[in-house]
């Protein structure tokens, strides 16, 4: 454990009554305030599942894997947090119940506890602790999310951490925020202040007396109800905030900075000598911007989980803050790849202004995902591929012309006859020959993860983009492009305009005589936040802009006028 000089003081987020409440855009935003304040800021998610990380977990399910620089697979609530704060974070910062007792597990194994019997107290709960003082250390301050609700068994491990973490620090070097439910019944005109009370109710019977309430509602909270809930909870008046549905999570902090929420943290956590005012002039600037635009298209994401758009957040999310940064609305169109492969893509692309096709597994939907390159490619319509995307359209390019019919990813065809896409150690071999054999590992084991630098291509669409000749980028797949077929298909056009840093792996591909065609291998979202966008989604927003003006090329100065 740290010394009491030197730990940081920590904001722990809890929530009650029902799940998705928004604990992690509340917690984010309380951050982005006190960064706004000048303080150090650090966030961590505590997920309750036994699930090492979520990188094996289905989209349905779970939603987004969220990828760090280190490679960390992660919950998609980091996201969240890197949009908001300008804290880049780590696998440090993303704890599961899975990663706790297989730690508690390994020092078992070796002896580390000299033969003593295993408990969840003390043995588990100091581990999380070690966990938190791991990722917190060396921060003004710093805001830990605890997944799930209250009464969760999973999550009682956390809670119990957390109220030790209290006792052992004190109250100015811990406080506790719960977000809670207050229902509105429309037909009635009423708010329901219980369910908060037995949540509050059910936290103290764990040891936790939450120092402030975020009581999330359709409408704001009366003060009448404000001081009953008070009342009830014994929790000052003050410190129950108000949190209403808005249309723009980016007002978020403007709103809760305007109940002093960070002045209530700042004044428990005695961070007073390290702050000034809050500077929002950013975020106002975010929320200008997208509420005042110049300009409106429709982007086409052609998807397999598109009935679950979480599993896509950070590609929203980018394409959004791509339109942001030239005051242009991006209005998103969800579109199942299997309805293009039963319904063709010119029906279901029909009134989009530029398609993207994001990452994804397996072969259900990819040929759909191929049609939507090809025409695309042939209608010259901006088209913007990551990952699955970028293969998709390398697939279609072997088969549609370069003459190399059956090309596939091996993913979806161990047998292909032209395996364009494939794991390395299927087709890198020293004899250069394509060596067909299949990997056998744990699901994941073969990833490239992680942030990894590549050299960009001058004169090239993706070097006009960045303006740079290396970047780096973060990458979550398997499959490469396969080196073997570099030349039949540089014969018929297709560029490749950024390769790995040791020049072996193919990092991006584009036409170069289409108005816009890019595809990449990484994930570019990760590294969007509204403050700053990203060059690709920046430049594939501008494209769709003029091709909604028929071709014109733009000449308005809207791109990247909003202050970063």
């Amino acid at each position: 454990m740290t010394s009491p000089e030197s730990q940081t003081p920590i904001v722990f987020v809890t929530g009650g009554v029902v799940s998705s409440l928004g604990k992690g855009i509340a917690a984010a935003s309380l951050a982005a305030i006190l960064e706004a304040r000048g303080l150090k800021v650090t966030m961590m998610k505590l997920d309750p599942y036994l699930n090492v990380d979520p990188g094996t977990m289905s989209p349905f399910q779970h939603g987004e894997v969220y990828v760090t620089d280190d490679g960390a697979e992660t919950d998609l609530d980091l996201g969240h947090y890197e949009r908001f704060v300008n804290t880049r974070l780590s696998g440090l910062n993303s704890i599961t119940t899975g990663k706790i007792y297989d730690s508690v597990l390994r020092k078992e194994r070796r002896g580390d506890y000299l033969g003593g019997t295993v408990q969840v107290i003390p043995h588990v709960t100091d581990e999380i602790k070690r966990c938190i003082d791991a990722a917190t250390e060396g921060y003004d301050v710093a805001l830990v999310e605890i997944g799930g609700t209250v009464g969760d068994i999973e999550s009682l491990p956390f809670l119990e951490a957390i109220r030790q973490l209290r006792i052992e620090r004190g109250s100015d070097k811990a406080m506790f925020l719960h977000l809670t439910l207050i229902p509105y019944i429309r037909v009635a005109g009423e708010l329901k202040t219980k369910p908060t009370q037995h949540s509050v109710k059910e936290l103290r019977g764990i040891g936790i007396q939450p120092d402030v309430l975020l009581c999330r509602s359709e409408v704001p909270l009366p003060d009448g109800e404000r001081r009953k809930i008070a009342l009830f909870t014994n929790v000052p008046e003050k410190a129950v905030i108000s949190v209403v549905d808005l249309d723009n999570i980016h007002k978020i902090p403007r709103w809760l900075h305007g109940q002093r929420l960070d002045q209530l943290v700042v004044d428990q956590l005695q961070l007073g000598g390290k702050t000034g005012e809050a500077n929002l002039s950013e975020w106002d600037a975010v929320v200008d911007a997208a509420e005042r635009p110049i300009d409106e298209v429709t982007i086409g994401i052609v998807g397999k989980y598109v009935d679950h758009k979480d599993a896509y957040k950070s590609v929203g999310e980018a394409l959004k803050h791509g339109g942001i940064r030239q005051r242009t609305r991006v209005n998103l169109k969800w579109l199942e790849s299997e309805d293009i492969e039963r319904d063709g893509a010119a029906k279901v692309l029909a009134g989009v202004d530029g398609v993207l096709v994001p990452g994804g597994f397996g072969d259900r939907g990819f040929e759909g995902k191929v049609m939507t390159a090809q025409f695309a490619r042939e209608q010259k319509l901006p088209y913007f591929g990551i990952c699955y995307g970028m293969q998709a359209a390398v697939v279609d390019a072997a088969r549609n012309l370069a003459g190399l019919e059956g090309a596939n990813s091996t993913e979806n065809d161990k047998q292909a006859a032209h395996p364009v896409i494939g794991l390395i150690t299927e087709w890198r071999t020293s004899s250069g020959e394509v060596e067909r054999r299949t990997e056998d590992s744990d699901l994941g084991g073969t990833m490239r993860l992680g942030l990894q630098q590549q050299r960009i291509r001058p004169g090239t669409l993706a070097h006009r983009l960045y303006g740079k000749d290396v970047v780096g980028e973060r990458h979550r797949h398997r499959y490469e492009f396969n080196n073997h077929y570099r030349a039949p298909l540089e014969d018929v056009g297709l560029v490749f305009s950024a390769k790995s840093a040791d020049d072996t792996l193919v990092e991006m591909v584009e036409w170069p005589n289409h108005p816009w065609f890019l595809g990449c291998q990484a994930h570019p979202e990760f590294l969007s936040t509204p403050r700053s966008g990203h060059p690709l989604f920046i430049g594939f927003v501008r494209a769709a802009r003029e091709h909604k003006a028929g071709g014109r090329l733009l000449n308005d100065s809207s791109v990247n006028e909003v202050a970063a």
